[in-house]
């Protein structure tokens, strides 16, 4: 994991931003959950059909909120984990990489 005061923001690539609670970024700080998942909706769609090379993921909407920089190996369609939050249907399935940083956790 780097230290984000050697990272420029930029060198990262594009990031996607997004809100989870506690109980999923805890399972992925600690590597347990390699996936996350959003609903197939228009407003995904819009969202997630773009190229990302990270995620940053926040764990509420506080100042001092826990954020976690994690590589994204791939987005796709598909069925997810139900141990790791999925519904029994087809959702958008974000697969996770290294995690590169985590801030305030």
């Amino acid at each position: 994991m780097r230290k984000m005061e050697s990272i420029k923001y930029n060198e990262l690539g594009k990031p996607l931003w997004l809100t989870l609670k506690k109980e999923w970024f805890d399972m992925i700080a600690s590597g347990k959950k390699k996936e996350e998942y959003r609903e197939i909706k228009p407003y995904w769609d819009s969202r997630l059909n773009k190229d990302y090379d990270f995620v940053i993921f926040r764990n509420g909407y506080a100042k001092d909120a826990p954020i976690m920089y994690i590589h994204i190996n791939d987005i796709r369609k598909g069925i997810g984990d139900k141990k790791w939050g999925a519904p029994e249907y087809e959702v958008y399935v974000i697969e996770l990489g290294d995690i590169i940083h985590i801030d305030n956790y």
